[in-house]
């Protein structure tokens, strides 16, 4: 497993703008046809979202007051609320509307018939299954590892690929109030 911190990624400049983008990771690293693609988003104005053919994305509010996103014909306004994930293909035109102001999304990106992705909040211990990928990232409290005993505060995280080994003891939560996004990869050849 390896740890992050997001302020401690270098965040790149969006090509429209809008916003800018932290990578956590990318399988292959580096490689324009990722298998998987994990990010922090910082939106910073209304405007469109770049499209990615072939890749399913996941995002999921993590600071704002949300994002509306819009793909005329496929759906009006869908809204993203904290810690809520919301799933759509990356063929879609969308664009972007911030109602209350810029936001932070975790941004997960999956290429269709090579990868599935499963995002969800979890107050209980995650343990990673053998074979996948993953990441988890910290919403509120602490979080401890059990294979190194680190612990995670929020905006931190750790992910790992599939040909880690998984962990025996996982990752559990550190604090009464500790809640994470775990984003789950799971390899579909």
């Amino acid at each position: 497993m390896r740890h992050f911190d997001v302020e401690t990624l270098t965040p790149g400049r969006w090509r429209n703008g809008g916003g800018t983008t932290r990578e956590i990771a990318s399988r292959p690293t580096g490689a324009e046809d990722f298998g998987w693609r994990a990010s922090v988003a910082d939106i910073d104005r209304d405007g469109p979202f770049s499209a990615f053919g072939g890749v399913d994305r996941t995002l999921t509010l993590l600071a704002g007051n949300g994002v509306l996103l819009t793909s005329p014909g496929v759906f009006e306004r869908l809204p993203a609320h904290e810690g809520q994930p919301v799933t759509f293909s990356g063929d879609l035109p969308l664009s972007a509307e911030l109602p209350g102001g810029g936001c932070r999304v975790l941004n997960i990106m999956v290429r269709r018939g090579h990868w599935t992705a499963r995002v969800e909040p979890v107050t209980d211990r995650v343990m990673p299954p053998s074979g996948h990928a993953g990441v988890l990232y910290v919403l509120r409290g602490r979080w401890q590892t059990g294979q190194d005993g680190h612990v995670l505060a929020s905006g931190q995280g750790l992910w790992w690929d599939e040909g880690d080994e998984a962990p025996g003891a996982g990752v559990a939560p550190a604090s009464p109030d500790a809640v994470a996004l775990w984003a789950d990869l799971t390899p579909t050849r």
